[in-house]
């Protein structure tokens, strides 16, 4: 069997978010054990000097066990950004005097 046939034999249920370039994919997938798991896939459309379009793409696995600490995470970091930054977009293309800023974890009480 191929490999493009396994991974639509072990979709389970498929969301699609479209931004902008970016195109987001949450696909609930099966295991060969039969349980589930989550892959959110990033896709992102570039086009080489020829015009032909080609997909850089960047793939998480979740699995359920993580889905608490996950979720946790993701909106703690959520809340930190627009606690920090509001919920304007802001981008290096649009803002002249952008200065980055970094930060550094200088030990496991800065994750709290």
């Amino acid at each position: 069997m191929n490999d493009y046939k396994d991974r639509q034999e072990n979709e389970i249920f498929t969301k699609v978010l479209k931004a902008g370039r970016r195109t987001y994919f949450f696909d609930v997938r099966e295991t060969k054990a039969g349980d589930y798991y989550l892959t959110i896939t990033e896709s992102k459309k570039h086009f080489s000097e020829g015009g032909e379009a080609s997909y850089e793409k960047h793939k998480i696995y979740l699995y359920k066990e993580d889905f608490k600490s996950f979720e946790e995470m993701f909106t703690q970091s959520a809340e930190f950004i627009i606690n920090q930054k509001g919920t304007d977009v802001i981008s290096e293309r649009h803002d002249k005097d952008f200065k980055s800023r970094s930060y550094t974890i200088e030990s496991d009480e800065d994750f709290e």
